[in-house]
């Protein structure tokens, strides 16, 4: 085998846009071979878009069953893209798994535990790990060019959505379709650059807002204060009612700051480290001189393709995963633990959450049933 046989299960925003990608070319080591859709308008469009020899089914299951594909991409309601994950590596398949990898941690443990147990292939689409300056920035961060890391900050609020955008789809902003809002639609990608860059909270708690800029169910407006185990302190701040909004990432360190904002990356490095100044000064204000340093990126922002050909190279070739699927889950304990402290009044959760504790919080916003 020199190419994967990929199947699509959703033909919406995300499952149409991975179409046009296979047929632009853009993933040189795959090809589209089936697509999935409950519904037969959805089928009907893929039909007039695609030339290529797909086969069409109107279930997942059916698709999944048919051996018309190697591996699948669920592009599918959060909820589902476990359940689909599991009965592909059931039959055998391989998993690319959309954003976010659920909307629950219990459920997306069972996904990571069938996948293990698979041995197959299992990725997330986290494409933003394509962009060299997220790359740089882990690199920096992790081969200690920051030192002691002492504060992170990220504003992300460069998300804005009008109403019209949740009106479009029923199942969009309410906790039985969507499962949650700005966290769990457009923050997967920043919360999981976050921890991918300065790793895992230790703990986590929050205010969060639910319909108050839009006529929603669920988060709009959401400020969280992490604590990481070496007691470094993170400030996270996102929503969809600014326009203008804002990307910027800031990442002190006893070595400097990195900033990360407009595509690019400054290093504010620090002639000396915080803490020997900090033991050396005995003036009454003072700090340690630096230099602004503007960072040179290396590579290509490849996006959604370059997460698809690199799932793809691990199944040819066992090329390392850029995003790992069993990684998808860290996010969503965070974006968990951030709807699980609001509920709670705002306290202090420690990670890793209780599960239990948040599916039944869960299960009453949803009226007492998950959809799955």
């Amino acid at each position: 085998m020199n190419t994967v046989r990929i199947g699509i299960i959703g033909y919406g925003k995300m499952g149409s846009q991975h179409t046009k990608a296979f047929l632009e070319k853009k993933i040189p080591n795959a090809r589209l071979t089936a697509i999935a859709d409950s519904n037969p308008e959805q089928i009907h469009k893929a039909r007039l878009v695609c030339k290529e020899d797909v086969s069409y089914f109107t279930s997942a299951e059916d698709l999944i069953k048919s051996g018309t594909c190697d591996a699948i991409i669920p592009t599918v309601p959060h909820y589902f893209h476990p359940v689909y994950a599991v009965q592909a590596f059931q039959a055998g398949l391989h998993v690319l798994c959309e954003k976010p990898a659920g909307v629950y941690t219990k459920q997306v443990e069972e996904m990571n535990r069938a996948a293990k147990e698979s041995g197959k292939v299992f990725g997330i689409m986290l494409n933003q790990r394509t962009n060299p300056v997220f790359q740089k920035a882990r690199e920096m961060v992790q081969g200690g060019q920051l030192g002691r890391i002492i504060h992170t900050n990220w504003i992300i609020t460069s998300w804005f959505r009008a109403q019209s955008y949740y009106d479009l789809s029923s199942w969009r902003a309410t906790w039985k379709g969507e499962g949650g809002g700005v966290l769990l639609n457009q923050n997967p990608h920043n919360l999981d650059l976050w921890q991918w860059i300065c790793g895992m909270p230790s703990r986590v708690k929050a205010e969060v807002y639910y319909g108050k800029h839009r006529s929603i169910e669920v988060e709009d407006d959401v400020y969280a204060l992490f604590e990481y185990p070496n007691g470094a302190v993170g400030i996270y701040t996102t929503t969809i009612a600014d326009a203008p909004g804002t990307n910027r990432l800031e990442i002190t360190g006893s070595l400097g700051k990195l900033v990360l904002e407009n595509n690019t990356l400054t290093f504010w490095k620090l002639k000396e480290s915080s803490d020997d100044f900090n033991e050396r000064f005995k003036g009454e204000i003072g700090q340690p001189e630096c230099t602004k340093c503007e960072v040179v990126l290396e590579g290509t922002y490849t996006s959604h393709p370059g997460i698809i050909t690199n799932f793809c190279d691990a199944i040819l070739s066992g090329s390392p995963l850029l995003s790992p699927g069993e990684e998808g889950i860290k996010s969503l304990e965070i974006s968990n633990a951030i709807h699980l402290s609001s509920w709670m009044g705002g306290t202090w959760v420690d990670l890793p959450i209780d599960g239990d504790l948040f599916k039944q919080k869960l299960e009453q916003k949803c009226g007492g049933q998950l959809p799955v």
